[in-house]
Parts: structure tokens; C-alpha cells; sequence
């Protein structure tokens, strides 16, 4: 949805505490919301989650279609101390949604919603915060292109979402604007989104796989499309996941109570490969996992995986290396040269988590500050300006003692809470 659309088309949703008492006046309400809470009040002095970067459909959720934001803004009714994890999605430069996992354990959405991915049983986008439905019991959540997935406390998936090439894993290749059970998967632990694709990690570290394939990216070694999950070939003791566009990582740490081996954990890559996001020394894409190149010493202890580039954090020392697409500078070693295998960045060190974007990157230091490099068109860096830059700036979060970042897989913004 875009900024010249009118309000009466634009539905905003907030969760049932914050509703007015009326349902009429939705345009209205959006002036209201973003009054001012006066100076020197309980409220004021609450941490709020924040964001940064395009704004075209809603993603922000600080109640306006602003095309972007160059430093942080609020998302509208939602205190840092209430929101337990985020995750960011967006299919392009000026698509994207955001979820925030709630400490009662519901979601909140915001943002485009053309597919039904923000799960509240309409496709009309909306620029703040509003509850997906029928989910109570979430644990965790990750946001694809246009689809979103929930990890329950019985360790199953619902989606919600695009399904066009079964993302959604409901057996089903029909949108769904509410939350579907992912079929035949149990024992998660963790979960992924690509832009048309899902990945899960189970209990006893196998990966499986749903939705478009047409580069690998289901790990099966076919390219063709499932509408329901399937296991990624060879791939065993499994730790952590991250999922590109179309490319997926996966960390396979030593055996249960084992020592970390002399090389370092292994870090597994594949699907699309075109521009060396796989990190194996090639452009080829690869249907079944292979060995990201490198000695990894001391071991891996963060992967993190933007649309076509790629990143991890050493475990002895927490420094980051990169790869892949490098066109923006979103690997940050100062050039825009693609890198077909991982190259460290250069003055990055206490890393404490990472996220890529579509063409940038975020992390968070130890000292709880965040930093930022790659495409700024939309200010998704968020310094003050939209310039692109090939290596690390300070991102002005207005934040302090920040825990949680997330960039969209495909899009341009970024979340810090």
C-alpha cells in the first residue's frame, strides 16, 4: 500500500486494550495516536521498541505511511519490557512487515499485508501494531516476504501468509490471512523464513524444508516446489539456522558433550549461489548443504543470512565475517566486491547478534550500541542520512541497553528493541 492511498483504505488495528471505544473514525485515530504523551509521565518514561528505514507500507509502526525514516522512530504502543522477541520481513525495497512476540506470549503485527502476513484475518495493511489471531501460546517468530511463522509451546509451526509456492507447509497452496498448522512437523526449535520459502530446526538436529525451490533452497536436491516440509539432505547435529532469499546456513556444533573440534564448528550452506552467498569458493548454486569455505578456529557461535549475502560470529573472540552480494557494501569490509568466501570486517568485534537486510547489515555490540553498514537509500542504517556505506556507522537508536535487532530478509528497515 502506498502513501497516495487515502485513510479510508488504510485500516489501522491495535490490540483490544488500546481500541477506541468506537469502531468509526479510523483516520482519526491515527492523529490521535501520535499525540504526544506529555513530558515527565510514567508512560513517557517507558522504553518503546524502535525503528528505522522505509516506511512506504506501514513496516515502521509508528502510526504514519512517512516514506522513511532516517533515524529511529517509535512502534506505536509497545514497551521494550513487554516485547520478548522481533523479527522483520519485506519482499522488496518498499514491502515489509514487522512481528513482535509478546511476554503473554501473543504476536503483534504490523505493516503490508497484502498476503494476509499479518495474520488478522484481513489483507488491508495497517501502520501500527494490531494482535494476529487465534495464537496464544507463541515461542518464537520469523517473517519471510510475505509470509510469517509462529513456533508454539508444543514445539509445531503455524504460517500465515503468502502460499503460492506452499510456504505456509499446510499441504495447501492458498494464502491464508490467519494462522494454518504447518503439517506433519513437531519437536522445533527454532524456525526461519526465507522470501518464498520456510526452514525449521527439530530437536534432534535435522533441518527441514518447505515452500519455493527453484534454486535449492529446500535442500532436497530437487528444485521443485513442496507444500509441505521435507528434510535437507545429509544434514545432522544442527545447532542454528538462518535463512536468505533464497539461500539457507546452518551451524552444526560438535556431538552432545563433545569438545568443539580444532576447526571450529561447521558452517553449511545452500540454494542460490550467484553471488558467492554460500560462501564456497563458487557461483553455483547448490541443492544439497556444502561446506561454507574457512577455517572457523575456536568455532561459530551466530549465523545471520540477508537476501544474497551472508554473516557469522566467531565464537572465541565474538568478531564477524561476511559474504557474498557486496554490491551496497553489505558485507563491510570497505569494498563492494562480491565475496565467494567469508572475509572478516574490519574494526567489528563483541558481537552479540547480527542481522541482515536486503542490502544491509545490523549488529550489537557488547556495549549495547548497534551498528549498521550497506544500501541507506531508505536511511535503514539509521545515522541521520542516506548514504551508503561499505563499513560499520553508529546507528542513532535513541535507545539504551538494546537486546533485540532484526532486518527483513528482503526489505529496507530495521528494528531495535
Amino acid at each position: 500500500m502506498t502513501s497516495t492511498q487515502t485513510a479510508a483504505t488504510r485500516r489501522h488495528r491495535l490490540r483490544p486494550a488500546l481500541r477506541p471505544a468506537l469502531a468509526l473514525g479510523l483516520a482519526a485515530f491515527t492523529a490521535l495516536s501520535l499525540t504526544a504523551v506529555p513530558a515527565g509521565t510514567a508512560h513517557a518514561q517507558e522504553k518503546r521498541l524502535k525503528a528505522w528505514g522505509n516506511n512506504r507500507s506501514g513496516q515502521l509502526g509508528d502510526g504514519t505511511w512517512t516514506d522513511f525514516r532516517t533515524t529511529s522512530t517509535t512502534v506505536l504502543g509497545l514497551t521494550s519490557a513487554e516485547v520478548e522477541k522481533i523479527a522483520a520481513g519485506g519482499g522488496g525495497s518498499t514491502i515489509g512487515h514487522g512481528l513482535a512476540l509478546l511476554k503473554d506470549r501473543t504476536v503483534m503485527s504490523w505493516g503490508a499485508n497484502s498476503s494476509g502476513q499479518l495474520g488478522d484475518g484481513s489483507v488491508f495493511s495497517h501502520n501500527a501494531p494490531g494482535q494476529v489471531v487465534n495464537l496464544s501460546d507463541a515461542r518464537d517468530v520469523a517473517a519471510g516476504g510475505w509470509h510469517s511463522l509462529a513456533l508454539l509451546a508444543d514445539q509445531t509451526v503455524v504460517a500465515w501468509g503468502r502460499n503460492n509456492y506452499g510456504q505456509l507447509g499446510n499441504g495447501t497452496n492458498s494464502d491464508s490471512s490467519v494462522p494454518v498448522r504447518v503439517e506433519g512437523l513437531n519437536k522445533v526449535v527454532a524456525i526461519a523464513a526465507g522470501l518464498n520459502h520456510s526452514i525449521a530446526l527439530r530437536e534432534d538436529g535435522t533441518v527441514w524444508a518447505w515452500g519455493y525451490n527453484i534454486n535449492g533452497q529446500l535442500g532436497d536436491g530437487t528444485s521443485a516446489s513442496r507444500n509441505v516440509p521435507a528434510p535437507v539432505g545429509g544434514l545432522t547435529g544442527v545447532t542454528k539456522i538462518a535463512a536468505g532469499c533464497n539461500h539457507n546456513l546452518a551451524l552444526v556444533g560438535p556431538p552432545s558433550g563433545g569438545t568443539k573440534p580444532t576447526s571450529g564448528n561447521a558452517v553449511k550452506a545452500w540454494g542460490y549461489n550467484a553471488t558467492g552467498q554460500l560462501g564456497d569458493n563458487s557461483t553455483i548454486n547448490r541443492y544439497t548443504p556444502v561446506d561454507t569455505q574457512g577455517i572457523w578456529l575456536g568455532g561459530v557461535s551466530q549465523i545471520a543470512a540477508g537476501c544474497n549475502h551472508s554473516l557469522a560470529v566467531t565464537d572465541s573472540d565474538n568478531k564477524l565475517k561476511g559474504w557474498g552480494q557486496n554490491t551496497s557494501g553489505q558485507v563491510g569490509d570497505g569494498t563492494t566486491d562480491y565475496r565467494i568466501t567469508p572475509v572478516p570486517v574490519p574494526g567489528i568485534k563483541g558481537v552479540q547478534l547480527v542481522a541482515g537486510g536486503r542490502e544491509h547489515t545490523i549488529v550489537l555490540l557488547g556495549d549495547n550500541t548497534v551498528r549498521s553498514w550497506g544500501a541507506n537509500g531508505s536511511g535503514q542504517l539509521g545515522n541521520g542520512t542516506t548514504t551508503e556505506s561499505s563499513t560499520p556507522v553508529t546507528t542513532l537508536t535513541a535507545l539504551t541497553g538494546v537486546d533485540k535487532i532484526a532486518a527483513p530478509v528482503g526489505g529496507d528497515f530495521s528494528l531495535a528493541n
